[in-house]
């Protein structure tokens, strides 16, 4: 893999690449943006990908210059190019797919842009150290406006708030920031869906152990709906653990029995610290690795790439 950039279907050494100072995605974040990885050299879940930055496009008024399964060739060029530019061990990609609304005069109106710019990025794929996975992470929660919240639903690229929540957690020892709503509820992390593992509570005294429940937050409460999320759900159905979308308050939150993030990138991450509290045993647990184990199943990758088991 070697880095590449494609700018309006022109594919592009880095170095090559240019934008113009006057793009609204430089100028004002007007923009929106996918990531998404390779597994095997193909872009996972693409049609899924660019359906939401189809979605995040409409919702601030954007249209798609090209359509979709046009805009899902150019990413597949891009990464087939890579290959082909790189080294002769195959690696997996890490895409980033952008979509401005385009050049024009300064000034905040809409109308004063041209036609819509797209970059497409792609990055040979670093994974996470298999620590990480092993021993679980730390995270920090934070309260903070986000500027996702004018547009619910939309994966914009202003990422202030996330990078500021995120700065907060690297100067705390924590690998991930939980963002808390004006209510005090969990909604996600800066760049991840967030889950917990709950035991049920028995029928009724001396009935059998009824199992465990999987939570995340409902897209009511103004988050991104990850696509890695989705998929999860899918892969707990088919464990047969049921799943509630619901709001997560802090006290639920660390009384969870376990508790892992979601990305597109970092798969799922067990979370064994919040604040500095344990969760659960303080260690990942086996529901986790059970799902996660099931999703690496799902992408084609099976036991033998289980990353808490990497060096």
């Amino acid at each position: 893999m070697t880095r590449l950039v494609s700018i309006d279907g022109v594919i592009l050494r880095p170095e090559e690449a240019r934008v113009s100072v006057y793009d609204r995605g430089f100028l004002y974040g007007d923009s929106v943006f996918e990531t998404i990885r390779t597994y095997g050299g193909e872009p996972f879940a693409l049609d899924e990908h660019l359906a939401r930055l189809e979605r995040s496009a409409e919702r601030i008024a954007i249209a798609l210059p090209i359509p979709r399964d046009e805009l899902g060739r150019e990413v597949r060029a891009l990464i087939r190019a890579s290959a082909e530019a790189g080294a002769a061990a195959p690696l997996e990609s890490y895409i980033r797919v952008m979509l401005t609304r385009g050049s024009g005069p300064l000034g905040l109106d809409p109308a004063l842009a041209g036609a819509p710019l797209r970059v497409i990025l792609v990055e040979p794929l670093k994974p996470l150290p298999g620590a990480l996975y092993r021993d679980g992470i730390s995270v920090i929660t934070t309260r903070t406006q986000r500027a996702g919240d004018a547009a619910p639903g939309a994966k914009i690229s202003n990422y202030l708030e996330s990078l500021l929540a995120l700065r907060e957690a690297r100067a705390a020892g924590a690998h991930e920031a939980l963002i808390l709503d004006p209510s005090g509820h969990v909604v996600e992390g800066t760049t991840s869906n967030v889950f917990l593992v709950e035991r049920r509570p028995p029928a009724h005294e001396g009935a059998e152990d009824p199992g465990y429940l999987l939570i995340t937050p409902p897209k009511e409460a103004g988050i991104l709906v990850g696509i890695t999320r989705a998929n999860v759900i899918d892969v707990a159905g088919e464990l047969g653990m049921p799943v509630c979308c619901e709001p997560v308050t802090m006290s639920r939150l660390l009384a969870a029995e376990e508790v892992f993030i979601t990305s597109s990138l970092r798969e799922i991450v067990p979370v064994v610290r919040v604040d500095a509290h344990p969760i659960g045993a303080g260690a990942p647990g086996p529901r986790t690795r059970a799902l996660h184990a099931a999703f690496r199943e799902k992408v084609g990758l099976g036991k033998a790439h289980l990353p808490w088991e990497a060096p």
